[in-house]
């Protein structure tokens, strides 16, 4: 191993909080450099990126575009107090809120923090500013952050575990996983079987959720990720969600969609709720919509929740909320979107990458399942029943892909992967909108060449 990248290791052992992250890999990769869908190590080694930064650089590492905008910027009005506007804050939130009411008819404001789990916890401000409630809904398998109000409606315990009592924590509802179908149930025969589940909550008031005479729910809000992410990229059943925000707005409680690792056309759509027909309260968004470059995030959310006269001003406040940087390279960001046909590209270019998923698939007894919308696909892994969960392959395939080592051509390449699912068994991808189909059949012969170097069948 390099000297220089022994001297980094022994560094961030000593010095780094290890809190703020997590070192998958043993010893932790370190990279040097990047390029569109690739990152480069010491020795210049490429390895093409499935996940780019969890779906933050939608449009490719050091887009010019993009970098000339933030350039820009940094040379006119880098740094500017939130107490004060400048013209990219009121742009950008102009951008988002005509697309809402051109496309959809609805009228709302945009609300801007710093990173996702901050504006999630904005949303939950509004939440419990209309409704007086504390509880809320949420799906099992979903994230939604790890400050403490984001843990509350995370479904994984271990986020919790730590730190004490979380008395506002959210009632988790089964997710339509289908290949997983949480009620052994098949999606062909099934009916939306989960969706009349949580329909039976509210039978009696003996659910304890429901108050029949006073037509009253408990809970503010239901938190929904309409395609599932850190669980798996899990896409829900035709007509799930449709039935499911029917059955919210009989009780009065309000859909809040997180956009944060899905948003911004990496399903296709500007926004993945588009996909299936529903229009949230409130949507939280952040990570791609600065393409990484910034922090930057935020929320949207329906006029009369979120008008000046019901969520009035120091409601919520951070020092770096809709700062210079961030609004003016989001809002290049959203005009670049705009300025061409971007959604039919990225299906077509998801289309293409999950034809050649299928084809692997066909390929290995260990795939078990593959699935996509948009350039949000997955690859879920499995032993050689094509059923069971195999979280050894897919932790062996990460730390292979790091290695930098498959010779294609005989040039060295590398693959960087990313693990989620309920199991810990899915290879869930996400990379660049801008990768080419040259870069798509790359990556299946790396990945092929990692499932052969593990063993697979």
């Amino acid at each position: 191993m390099d000297t220089k990248i022994i001297e980094i290791l022994d560094k961030n052992n000593k010095y780094c909080s290890h809190g703020d992250t997590v070192n998958y890999a043993d010893p932790p990769k370190v990279f040097e450099s990047c390029d569109g869908s690739f990152l480069f190590d010491e020795k210049g080694i490429r390895y093409l990126d499935w996940q780019m930064w969890y779906s933050a650089v939608n449009f490719g590492y050091k887009n010019e575009r993009i970098a000339n905008v933030l350039r820009k910027q940094i040379d006119t009005l880098p740094q500017l107090a939130s107490q004060y506007l400048h013209k990219e804050k009121v742009e950008l939130a102009e951008i988002i809120c005509r697309y809402m009411e051109e496309k959809y008819g609805v009228k709302g404001r945009v609300h801007f923090n710093v990173g996702g789990a901050q504006a999630v916890e904005d949303s939950l401000k509004v939440v419990r500013n209309h409704t007086g409630k504390t509880h809320q809904f949420a799906f099992m398998g979903g994230y939604h952050g790890r400050t403490l109000g984001a843990s509350a409606i995370t479904s994984s315990y271990r986020y919790r575990r730590r730190f004490g009592n979380f008395a506002d924590r959210a009632h988790f509802v089964p997710y339509p996983y289908c290949f997983r179908c949480p009620y052994d149930m098949k999606v062909e025969t099934c009916d939306t079987y989960c969706h009349k589940e949580f329909e039976k909550l509210f039978d009696t008031e003996y659910q304890s959720f429901w108050d029949e005479k006073s037509k009253q729910c408990e809970f503010g809000a239901f938190y929904i990720e309409p395609m599932q992410g850190t669980g798996g990229y899990i896409i829900p059943p035709d007509g799930y969600m449709q039935k499911l925000q029917a059955s919210l707005k009989k009780r009065n409680v309000l859909l809040v969609a997180d956009e944060i690792q899905m948003g911004v056309y990496r399903t296709g759509k500007l926004w993945s709720w588009e996909n299936f027909g529903i229009v949230p309260d409130i949507f939280v968004f952040g990570k791609a919509i600065t393409n990484g470059l910034n922090p930057l995030s935020g929320i949207w959310a329906r006029e009369e929740l979120i008008s000046p006269e019901k969520f009035p001003p120091g409601s919520t406040h951070s020092t770096f909320a809709s700062n210079p940087l961030g609004t003016s390279v989001a809002l290049e960001v959203l005009k670049m979107t705009q300025e061409s046909d971007f959604e039919p590209h990225v299906r077509e270019r998801g289309a293409y990458f999950l034809k050649r998923l299928h084809e692997l698939k066909s390929r290995w007894k260990c795939v078990g399942d593959v699935s996509g919308l948009g350039l949000a696909l997955r690859i879920e892994l499995c032993q050689n029943d094509g059923f069971t969960a195999s979280r050894a392959l897919a932790d062996r395939m990460f730390n292979e892909g790091l290695k930098g080592d498959v010779m294609i051509n005989g040039i060295p390449h590398g693959l960087v992967l990313d693990i989620g699912g309920y199991e810990k068994n899915v290879i869930t991808l996400a990379p660049s909108l801008m990768i080419s189909e040259q870069e798509i059949d790359l990556g299946i012969q790396l990945f092929e060449a990692l499932l052969t170097r593990c063993g697979a069948e």
